[in-house]
């Protein structure tokens, strides 16, 4: 496929496997029966997702409790009264807090990473959790012993080893997740914490060579969660111009979803680089009817009139699932959205002869 296209990250888990988790957490299932239904889903979703058309794969997620918190497996130095994120529809998600140091994660992406490539025929990318959001594990006042500087600097090592063996296990590319970046704007519109978050990103970004920042992506979007967002009421144009300072090679921008698509691909247009490529969301993941191969087309052809072509790639705004308790959209519509933004952003390859 001459425009490149790739999934973001998490599909809906199958039932089974729901169910699974719900009992080990209860203690009614051992971890090894546990471990072979997420295998089994593991394969069944690596599976549809080549049957899709897709060129890249992931694992989507289905191993992960959360898309954000996986790292915090196993860890006993949190609390769970954390910072908070609220929902438009009124639901709110809660992350853990840090009550002492060091810090470590507690699981790598890598190890989804390993049996992805063992099952999979084409090539899998691998989404992580940006240390910046990691970052806000960190409470407002001092933890004793452990300062917040000493926090960041751990965190920025444990960051980069996960990416740095996300490319060591072949990865064909590493997504790094950028959903609170716009939310950043909400809870602190000077800023102030947005390019705090730049800072200790590219502190992270920076330790790996061209070629390998090539291979290493950032995806924004404004929440997609139980089909509904945290920020897509804060205006996008106030973050992608600092979005761009990132040292990525590629940019997964939501827009798809956007009131005002067209004014965001002016501003990725004038505040991106040559060297940066850009996938443009052409899929709703919370918007429950299926788009159209034509729908995706239409879409893929606007963003040329101010992308160029060799820089464009697509994508799904966001990945489908990011919480292993998020059923609202079912595996069945995922995959024909899926399917929908692979044989659409063929046809416009088609259209304009490439």
């Amino acid at each position: 496929m001459s425009i490149p296209t790739e999934l973001m990250g998490s599909i809906p888990r199958p039932q089974y496997l729901i169910d699974g988790m719900a009992a080990h957490a209860a203690g009614r299932l051992s971890l090894a029966d546990l471990t072979r239904l997420q295998e089994q889903a593991l394969s069944e979703t690596i599976t549809r997702l080549e049957a899709t058309g897709s060129p890249v794969v992931t694992d989507g997620d289905q191993c992960k409790p959360s898309a954000y918190t996986y790292p915090l497996t196993g860890l006993r130095n949190l609390t769970p009264d954390g910072v908070t994120i609220s929902y438009a529809d009124g639901h709110t998600r809660q992350l853990p807090r840090l009550v002492s140091g060091p810090f470590r994660y507690g699981t790598f992406a890598q190890t989804y990473l390993h049996t992805a490539v063992q099952i999979a025929n084409r090539p899998v990318t691998q989404t992580v959790v940006a240390p910046s959001f990691l970052s806000l594990l960190y409470p407002s006042s001092a933890i004793s012993g452990y300062s917040r500087e000493a926090f960041l600097s751990d965190l920025a090592n444990e960051s980069e080893k996960e990416i740095r063996g996300c490319l060591e296990a072949g990865a064909a590319s590493v997504q790094l997740d950028y959903g609170h970046g716009r939310l950043s704007l909400k809870l602190s519109p000077s800023k102030e914490l947005l390019r705090g978050f730049i800072a200790l990103d590219n502190e992270v970004l920076g330790r790996f060579s061209a070629a390998d920042r090539a291979r290493i992506g950032v995806h924004t979007y404004p929440g997609a969660d139980q089909d509904s967002a945290h920020s897509l009421d804060v205006d996008y144009t106030e973050l992608l111009p600092e979005f761009f300072r990132l040292k990525a090679g590629a940019f997964y921008l939501q827009m798809a979803s956007e009131p005002d698509p067209a004014q965001a691909l002016k501003i990725a247009r004038d505040c991106s680089t040559d060297d940066q490529r850009l996938f443009i969301g052409v899929i709703d993941p919370i918007d429950p009817r299926v788009e159209t191969a034509e729908e995706v087309a239409e879409r893929v052809l606007e963003a040329t009139s101010y992308i160029p072509v060799h820089r464009l790639g697509t994508c799904d705004d966001a990945g489908f699932s990011p919480y292993a308790d998020d059923t609202s959209t079912s595996r069945e519509i995922a995959f024909a959205k899926i399917e929908a933004r692979v044989r659409g952003t063929r046809m416009a390859a088609e259209t304009l002869g490439l």
